[in-house]
């Protein structure tokens, strides 16, 4: 496939849309023009990111400040994937969930059965890791004895940092899911980017276009083009963000990127109608 041909595309968000820094977002160049070409292409879009810690609705709105048209529809966050996930595998189990208070409400909103912020009530028959504002060993230990039961440990991303205009944000989420996984010997399921779980999401709401029929662009080779990957979708690196000075002659297979732009904005030729 070529990037022409795609029928949807996917964009990540810190480091390919936008870089975010101490006073606010910055949108990268070309993110206006290159959103605004598919859409007139009559081709969907979704931004999807690995942020779990503010709502899609949240997100929308902060892009549309800056002059990205997005809908809070469009974009796909890890707790999405973890509620259609936790739905579709683990129908009714409680779950232990490390999130913000809204990302909580959230999913408890969607129909999940959410355990106590405090660990209290009956074991966990699923954990779920997102971004950790604070740590509490008791919980941590609940959380721990539930996965060494059985209960399957997911989490939203296991990638050390993604891009900030100021140098990496490191995950608070990734810190904890090692913890757990350290304790337990268990293995994390990664619930957002890159996952089998986040690609059914992004093709739910594309209204069930493959994945092998998407194109995805990002600045990270752990994530988009790994996600790209794993569905076989035309994978397109931006070195504006993460991994913008990797030599990809070293990399492995699942990182190499169809094709390398310096930024998104060297799409826009080939997106116009």
């Amino acid at each position: 496939m070529r990037l022409e041909d795609a029928r949807g595309f996917v964009f990540d968000l810190d480091g390919t849309l936008v870089q975010r820094g101490r006073e606010g977002l910055v949108v990268i160049d070309g993110a206006r023009e290159v959103l605004a070409a598919i859409r007139t292409s009559g081709r969907p879009i979704v931004v999807c990111t690995n942020a779990s810690h503010v709502t899609p609705g949240t997100i929308a709105e902060e892009l549309r400040e800056v002059g990205l048209r997005v809908s809070g529809e469009e974009v796909v966050t890890p707790p999405c994937s973890a509620i259609s996930y936790l739905r579709a595998n683990h129908p009714g189990v409680p779950v232990q969930v490390f999130a913000p208070q809204v990302t909580r409400e959230r999913m408890v909103a969607e129909g999940i059965d959410v355990l106590s912020a405090n660990g209290d009530g009956p074991q966990a028959g699923a954990v779920f890791v997102a971004h950790g504002e604070s740590v509490d060993f008791g919980v941590i230990e609940r959380a721990a004895r539930a996965v060494i039961a059985g209960a399957p440990l997911l989490t939203a991303s296991y990638v050390s940092a993604y891009a900030g205009a100021d140098g990496p944000i490191f995950s608070r989420g990734a810190m904890l899911t090692a913890a757990l996984a350290k304790a337990t010997g268990a293995a994390p399921r990664i619930v957002g980017k890159p996952s089998q779980a986040s690609l059914d999401e992004i093709s739910g709401r594309m209204g069930g276009i493959p994945a092998a029929e998407l194109a995805i662009v990002g600045d990270d080779v752990a994530l988009e083009v790994e996600l790209g990957h794993i569905g076989g979708s035309y994978t397109v690196l931006v070195r504006s963000g993460m991994t913008g000075g990797l030599d990809l002659t070293q990399a492995p297979d699942r990182h190499r990127p169809h094709e390398t732009v310096d930024t998104v904005a060297e799409l826009l030729p080939r997106l116009r109608p």
